[in-house]
């Protein structure tokens, strides 16, 4: 494509923005308000999911060890454990290590524990993590099948309505996302459908005179992405802005370690980046949509 021809659908685009007055102000209003939502949405399924990780990564299988082993028996039950698929690491922790433990997660009350210090009434324990957390389920169940396991501890119940709830989370966030940037396409669609109308004789005529359908395309595409980018602008600032307030307020203020959302940089750069690339994706897919049915002469 020539240089002069590329400079012509430029300013063939932008002639069609200021042609269209306040039907591209209303349809950039629609697109910043839809942006927003949509931007929201992401910063909130993105933390979650961050959050969602943090949780899964903390699962861990407990498993006791019956006091009836001796040393030889507790390393091969260790090795047995490694030989499962899907395990990633085998932790020993012994007895005297899991009642300093529980001692120090208790605070005052665990000082009554060290009357036990010297006949300690608990096991040795194998902690164990899978490479991927919802093996976790079908892991332990291995596990408590070994011979010379008193018991195994993963959280049941917990961890499957956790598994359950993130992915709950993840799917309807994602299809909120999807509908709301399907919206967005309708909007500029039809606003680009409005300016193609009434130059449909102009483009007509074009046709006939030999115009290729790329040239009459160009200017089009190029309106729907001006109209894109220009509706991105105003939720890119918004969201910054109130996900700047929180990082830097909000986040310091909560005390459970598995809640933490994902720092201001480079989580900021990365989503006004997808904010725009979603609005120039939905303006220039929108034009291509309208533009279509209307260059077949």
């Amino acid at each position: 494509m020539k240089f002069k021809t590329i400079m012509r659908h430029l300013r063939e685009g932008f002639k069609n923005i200021a042609r269209n007055g306040w039907m591209t102000v209303a349809s950039v209003g629609a697109v910043t308000t839809t942006l927003i939502l949509v931007g929201a949405f992401l910063a909130l399924m993105l933390n979650l999911n961050q959050m969602a990780d943090n949780i899964e990564e903390d699962v861990e299988i407990s498993t006791l060890i019956d006091l009836t082993l001796n040393e030889e028996e507790i390393t091969e039950l260790g090795n047995e454990i490694e030989q499962i698929n899907g395990v990633q690491t085998v932790v020993f922790s012994s007895k005297d290590d899991e009642l300093a433990n529980l001692i120090e997660s208790m605070g005052d009350e665990g000082r009554s524990w060290e009357l036990f210090e010297q006949d300690n009434p608990l096991n040795h324990v194998y902690v164990v993590k899978t490479a991927d957390p919802e093996d976790t389920i079908d892991v332990a169940n291995q596990i408590s099948d070994l011979e010379g396991v008193q018991e195994v501890s993963y959280g049941k119940g917990v961890v499957e309505r956790l598994f359950t709830f993130t992915e709950y989370a993840r799917n309807i966030g994602l299809a909120l996302i999807i509908g709301l940037v399907f919206t967005a396409i309708f909007l500029i669609s039809n606003t680009i459908k409005i300016t193609i109308m009434a130059r449909s004789r102009e483009i007509g005529i074009m046709k006939l005179v030999g115009a290729t359908n790329g040239f009459i395309r160009w200017p089009f595409i190029i309106e729907g992405l001006m109209l894109g980018i220009l509706g991105s602008i105003i939720p890119i600032g918004v969201i910054l802005t109130g996900y700047y307030y929180l990082a830097n307020n909000v986040s310091e203020r909560i005390s459970y370690s598995f809640v933490e959302i994902l720092p201001f940089n480079p989580f900021a750069w990365q989503l006004s980046l997808i904010i725009l690339g979603i609005g120039a994706f939905i303006g220039i897919w929108g034009s291509v949509m309208s533009v279509r049915k209307f260059l077949k002469v």
